[in-house]
């Protein structure tokens, strides 16, 4: 895949992996995760290059992710998330994006609205704009833009909190591979991306770890279990050449119950990105009545 693709997938799949990697989980929430509801919070990790390979020569990458996620089952949850990136192919080039998407789900996973916005460099940004409805076996998506058009999805395709509560919930019935197909509006609004999850042992909430950060050393957090998860992304549209298909992404992190993610390391196949928790801080949560 050339530069000016991975590029691309880095940029518009970033509100992929927010989504993935920082919404908590949907309605019947409760049920799965007793005990440790999923949490209102901001976070802020920083974006550095862990390795370049392949054809792309990345010599750094610096960002920013600023993540605000509220909301509670019976209201439904909403999701603000910005990042800003910089990559570096020596030589004085540099990719500059800036890509902000706002999103919110109801509490029983039916309804999902989602809007996105992404600049590369000086360019005029890119929009994207539209509405998915879950009713009976099927998915009806309207987008706004970046074009007005309206299709169907399989009803078996979950929103992303949704895959967020099936990830949990298969954690703790001790399962380690999921696999699902995953809706989320990225790209140009129409992709759908078949998803395979990986999920390690549980890690004790109170394990000392070699790189703590705020997540860890917060109280209340050190009471939660999480697990070591392993996302790859592949595009549900393309066929394999011959053998096994290659993920146009593979996302890593440790999840809490509650829905909080640290540890977040990105692999666009010729670069990896990781992603460190700078700051955490926890929200007023408004339960249900």
């Amino acid at each position: 895949m050339g530069r000016s693709n991975q590029i691309s997938h880095f940029c518009t799949g970033a509100m992929t992996v927010a989504a993935i990697a920082f919404v908590p989980g949907f309605g019947g929430v409760a049920q799965a995760t007793a005990g440790a509801p999923f949490l209102p919070h901001q976070a802020m990790y920083e974006l550095s290059l862990v390795k370049s390979r392949g054809s792309t020569s990345i010599e750094a990458a610096r960002g920013r992710i600023l993540y605000n996620f509220s909301g509670s089952a019976c209201e439904g949850y909403t999701s603000d998330f910005r990042q800003v990136s910089e990559l570096d192919s020596g030589e004085g080039k540099t990719t500059l994006s800036d890509l902000r998407s706002t999103s919110w789900e109801d509490g029983a996973g039916k309804s999902y609205r989602f809007k996105i916005a992404t600049r590369m460099n000086n360019g005029d940004p890119s929009a994207i704009d539209g509405v998915a409805e879950r009713t009976g076996d099927r998915i009806a998506v309207k987008l706004k833009q970046p074009v007005a058009k309206t299709f169907t999805l399989d009803g078996s395709t979950v929103f992303p909190t949704e895959q967020i509560q099936r990830i949990i919930a298969a954690a703790k019935e001790g399962k380690s591979v999921l696999e699902l197909s995953v809706y989320d509006g990225s790209d140009n609004g129409e992709k759908v991306y078949n998803t395979l999850s990986v999920i390690g042992r549980p890690i004790p909430g109170d394990r000392t770890i070699a790189t703590p950060d705020p997540s860890t050393a917060n109280d209340a957090m050190k009471a939660l279990t999480r697990w070591p998860v392993t996302v790859s992304y592949y595009d549900r549209d393309a066929k394999a050449n011959s053998g096994e298909q290659t993920p146009v992404y593979a996302m890593s992190f440790e999840l809490f119950e509650d829905g909080v993610s640290r540890a977040l390391v990105l692999d666009y196949n010729d670069f990896v990105i990781s992603g460190k928790m700078g700051k955490f801080d926890v929200k007023d949560a408004k339960p249900c009545k």
